[in-house]
């Protein structure tokens, strides 16, 4: 992935999950667990795309990855998603975390990532994503 997004953050947008990093959440050195870290993100973008989609969708491939920055016990980690295209039946998102300290309101990037997600229908098969007019018409 070349820069980072920081679209949202640049508009005011809130994160799309916020949480904290527990001590249950360590590697054996005493770090965040990169594998937690990608779940968090996974939930986000999920929750991104379940939104655009009106409905339950599927992460079907995680297309790029960068750790940037380890997360430590205690951090606030926010994350961010912003939806980068949208096809017949799928989408990708590309979704930044963030971290501040306990002791800090300075924030830094931790990673990056970009997820495709299908959108399924109540068989779990893929099902048309609504247009962008169609989707603001649909009632929520």
């Amino acid at each position: 992935m070349e820069q980072a997004m920081d679209l949202d953050r640049r508009k005011g947008a809130g994160p799309t999950i916020r949480t904290i990093a527990m001590p249950a959440d360590t590697n054996p050195a005493g770090d965040i667990f990169g594998g937690w870290l990608l779940a968090q993100m996974d939930f986000a973008a999920g929750a991104a795309a379940a939104r655009r989609a009106k409905g339950r969708c599927a992460t079907v491939a995680i297309d790029a990855m960068q750790f940037l920055r380890p997360v430590y016990v205690g951090d606030e980690v926010s994350l961010y998603t912003e939806i980068v295209s949208v096809g017949r039946s799928s989408m990708r998102i590309a979704v930044e975390a963030w971290r501040r300290s306990r002791e800090s309101e300075e924030t830094e990037q931790v990673t990056r990532g970009l997820f495709t997600f299908v959108a399924i229908d109540a068989d779990r098969k893929p099902r048309p994503i609504a247009t962008e007019g169609e989707a603001e018409a649909a009632p929520v």
